[in-house]
């Protein structure tokens, strides 16, 4: 035995190692996800603030910049920024379940980084070889447009890093290699700064992922915690509190529908024998397998749950007697016919009643459903009584 023993333990271990991993991807595609409804959410200004930083940039050095590169710029860089714009609006217009990062990540990254290349690329076209004022000038717009970048990409590093390396590196770079001990000042000071604003980045993006991950974790922790309290450890059904938290919802419904209500309150026959007999470990085997029938038995739309020790109870909206009759003669059927070795002859009682012809509370029903299952034992056990 010792053998299968340890051999039973391993495949638990395994299962459940099995069901942590698949609980850590769940919450990294949620954490994903997250991230980029926070890049959607916090970008949209950017798309107009590049726009008009550009056009601003244009309008103070107007006679000093060629004014066809200064057109051309700006021409494309409106097309990117509509093409941006249209990729927002189509954004905010689908459903949640299609805001995933496989249908939306790679289409910013694009759009993006084309804007982020014509802003880059024409700052350094219109920028004049000669103009120590409107190089600066140009220099202080790429600072805040890289700048602007942290605040609002920050959920996405990478995104950051290489939107302002578009942005920076070509003036940068060609002030780097000017003769003049300013201009390589200037490339130097950008550069420095673009290494600390790497670095907040870089900060702030694990910040913000911690963040959303320790939201999810504590949204599942609740989830359990939550599913647990109302949940029967043995037979996986409702406990006492939570089938009539449930019970009293479903009732004020079917009040309000106008809908009948039937109710069935089932307890196992001679279950202390059973205890007695085979020990309490066969007699918790038998209500687990009890509590498998009763799943695989009624609707969704159905409330059932294990009130304590061997009783059960059912409510069936917008049934009538009848088939809710029906339904509990299929039902002790199901369980005498359940084989369980070494317990045999398994049976139950059942006692039904229904709101349809009463003005009665909930507890009033249970009641009546109640007495009707103690007429069915009365009567002789495994069948079904109908309330008086």
């Amino acid at each position: 035995m010792a053998p299968l023993s340890r051999q039973s333990n391993q495949a638990d271990f395994m299962n459940g190692l099995g069901h942590k991993q698949d609980q850590d991807c769940v919450i990294e595609e949620q954490v994903r996800t997250d991230r980029l409804h926070q890049l959607f959410r916090q970008s949209f200004a950017a798309i107009l603030g590049s726009f008009f930083a550009a056009a601003m940039l244009c309008w103070l050095c107007w006679d000093r910049f060629d004014h066809h590169v200064m057109q051309v710029w700006l021409v494309l860089l409106g097309a990117s920024s509509l093409l941006r714009v249209k990729m927002f609006l189509e954004w905010f217009r689908s459903p949640n379940s299609e805001r995933t990062p496989e249908r939306w990540e790679r289409r910013y990254w694009i759009t993006l980084m084309l804007s982020a290349s014509i802003w880059g690329a024409g700052a350094f076209a219109v920028m004049p070889s000669d103009d120590r004022m409107s190089q600066v000038l140009v220099i202080l717009f790429i600072v805040g447009m890289s700048v602007s970048a942290v605040s609002c990409y920050s959920a996405y590093r990478y995104m950051t890093m290489v939107s302002m390396g578009l942005v920076l590196l070509p003036c940068t770079l060609w002030l780097l290699f000017q003769p003049s001990s300013m201009q390589v000042g200037v490339a130097i000071s950008v550069l420095v700064f673009s290494s600390f604003v790497v670095s907040a980045t870089r900060k702030l993006s694990d910040a913000l992922e911690k963040a959303f991950r320790l939201t999810r974790q504590m949204e599942r922790a609740h989830t359990i915690s939550t599913h647990a309290a109302q949940t029967d450890e043995l037979t996986g059904l409702m406990n006492r509190r939570a089938f009539f938290e449930h019970a009293q919802l479903l009732y004020t419904q079917c009040r309000l529908n106008q809908q009948p209500l039937c109710a069935l309150m089932m307890d196992m026959d001679h279950f202390k024998q059973i205890n007695d007999t085979y020990g309490h470990q066969a007699g918790d085997q038998v209500l687990r397998q009890i509590g498998g029938v009763i799943c695989a038995s009624f609707r969704q739309a159905d409330v059932y749950g294990r009130l304590g020790g061997e009783e059960f109870a059912v409510l069936l909206p917008n049934t009538s007697l009848e088939t809710a009759r029906s339904i509990a003669e299929e039902l002790i059927k199901a369980i005498s016919g359940m084989v369980f070795d070494p317990v045999q002859g398994l049976t139950a009682s059942l006692g039904v009643a229904s709101t349809y012809t009463r003005d009665e509370d909930l507890h009033a029903l249970m009641n009546s459903a109640d007495k009707a299952l103690y007429r069915a034992k009365a009567l002789g056990r495994n069948q079904v009584a109908v309330a008086e």
